[in-house]
């Protein structure tokens, strides 16, 4: 049974305030949890990591009154809904249930000298908070979470945002993304950060659609969180329906040659890891012939082998939802602008685009 503190809201504004500075989990330094400090505020990894909790009435949804979902900050999982947030008057949001309850796990936690019960994300492995039995009908249950730990998502854009099966909730009508009319082909192709790649393809005539995911690995339906750790085999890669009749495939590898150093085996910099490695995932043999083509051309004029791997595509895996448009949705997160937009900015599209292509032997 979970012991669960019954105290006066105003006592527990005080306890959780006292460990805004941070929490007390040790600190990890694995390859995984460097990357996750790079995309993180210091805030946001104090919470989710250290089981931090940030300051009330200082945070940026605790008044937040706006219909849409809350999601897991780290994993994108759906967590809670608008319409089970009230106001506690504790300065943190405050919600009567979790939108899916087998989408965060309790445990008793005591790092206050005191029992309560912990709240965290069960794909994201992140600290959320804290639930109390003193919240209102029909529960009875305050689920008290940090806005640090979580990602506000408005109802507008639910289906924009890949949540489409949740619109229902605010009575909208799912309608599934817009299909091009024209015929289109797909490549898949890896080459460091899916944010940053992501961002560079999209900006390419005739690319209609970018997805950021998982590939080249052996294990079913990856997490970021697997991937990072290197537990797969998959590497970060990024889907691209195109259409054929404005841009070839071999003009989006020849983007692809251009914007990464294809002779480094250990990554991307700044990005190292199997799951940043340079790779093609053909998904035909025509796109196969042309990748082998396009991969010798590349290699002139360049002093060290090309590492990329060429492999054929079996399965392509979305990734979490928070991860697709990432750039364009976090313009301020700290590797968005130290990496992800100086990449894009460096990369002349126009040049690339415009260039013959490599001679073939």
């Amino acid at each position: 049974m979970k012991h669960i503190l019954m105290l006066p809201l105003a006592a527990l504004a005080v306890l959780s305030a006292a460990v805004v500075i941070g929490g007390t989990t040790p600190k990890t330094d694995s390859p995984a949890d460097r990357e996750l400090r790079k995309k993180l505020t210091p805030l946001q990894y104090t919470v989710t990591k250290e089981d931090g909790t940030e300051l009330p009435f200082q945070n940026k949804y605790w008044d937040n009154k706006h219909d849409g979902l809350y999601v897991c900050l780290i994993s994108g999982e759906p967590l809670f809904s608008s319409k089970d947030k009230f106001d506690s008057g504790t300065g943190w949001p405050s919600f009567t249930k979790p939108l899916t309850p087998s989408a965060i796990e309790e445990k008793t936690d005591f790092k206050l000298g005191i029992p309560r019960t912990e709240v965290r994300s069960v794909k994201g492995g992140s600290h959320l908070g804290h639930v109390f039995q003193d919240g209102p009908a029909p529960t009875g249950l305050r689920y008290c979470m940090n806005s640090a730990a979580l990602r506000f998502i408005a109802a507008a854009d639910l289906e924009k945002e890949g949540y489409g099966k949740q619109a229902a909730l605010f009575g909208k009508t799912p309608t599934g993304k817009e299909k091009s009319s024209k015929a289109t082909e797909r490549a898949v192709l890896g080459a460091g950060c899916f944010w940053c790649v992501e961002e560079i393809y999209e900006a390419v005539p005739g690319v209609l659609r970018v997805t950021s995911g998982y590939a080249g690995g052996s294990e079913p339906n990856p997490t970021y969180k697997d991937v990072g750790a290197g537990r797969t085999g998959h590497a970060e890669v990024v889907e691209i329906e195109f259409d054929p009749s404005i841009v070839s495939y071999g003009k989006l590898l020849d983007v692809f040659w251009k914007t990464h150093d294809p002779t480094d085996a250990r990554g991307v910099s700044p990005d190292f890891g199997s799951q940043y490695r340079s790779l093609i995932l053909p998904n035909s043999p025509q796109q196969a012939e042309v990748a082998r083509q396009s991969k010798t051309g590349a290699q002139k004029g360049l002093g060290r082998p090309i590492a990329t791997e060429i492999k054929d595509l079996e399965t392509f895996y979305p990734a979490e939802a928070y991860h697709q448009d990432y750039v364009k949705n976090h313009p301020d997160d700290p590797y968005v602008r130290n990496v992800s937009q100086p990449r894009l900015q460096r990369t002349n599209l126009p040049a690339i685009l415009d260039e013959p292509a490599p001679a073939k032997n």
